[in-house]
């Protein structure tokens, strides 16, 4: 059974930089497109970064785009999302996400099949 293990969550001050990492274990995630969302309190899980199966093609929120980047690791089977420039509206949990099909609308919560716990980043201001 595939397990998503995130971490590199923390407390930071606005305009910092974090590094959060997703670490598979129970299955390879190499064909597998894989997903960044959020949750602030009191609001709905939201896309933040998704990368395709091949690791060819990214996509992110606009509110993300030029500060996060997502990249792979097939060979750690581990799945990164560097943010720069980071903004006291960035703070929620984060969660990784994994689904088999390599064909999916990556930005959908329900297309990923596979869910982290979760961790925490917070900015202050």
């Amino acid at each position: 059974q595939v397990q998503l293990v995130e971490s590199g969550g923390g407390l930071v001050q606005a305009g910092g930089s974090l590094r959060l990492s997703c670490k598979a274990s129970g299955r390879t995630i190499s064909r597998c497109p894989m997903g960044w969302f959020r949750q602030a309190p009191g609001k709905e899980r939201e896309f933040v970064a998704a990368i395709s199966w091949s690791g060819s093609s990214t996509y992110y929120a606009g509110s993300v785009k030029g500060r996060f980047t997502i990249s792979r690791d097939d060979a750690r089977n581990t799945v990164y999302l560097q943010m720069n420039s980071l903004k006291p509206e960035d703070t929620a949990v984060y969660y990784c996400a994994l689904e088999s099909r390599r064909s999916i609308v990556f930005s959908t919560p329900a297309e990923y099949a596979t869910w982290g716990q979760g961790t925490q980043v917070t900015v202050s201001s």
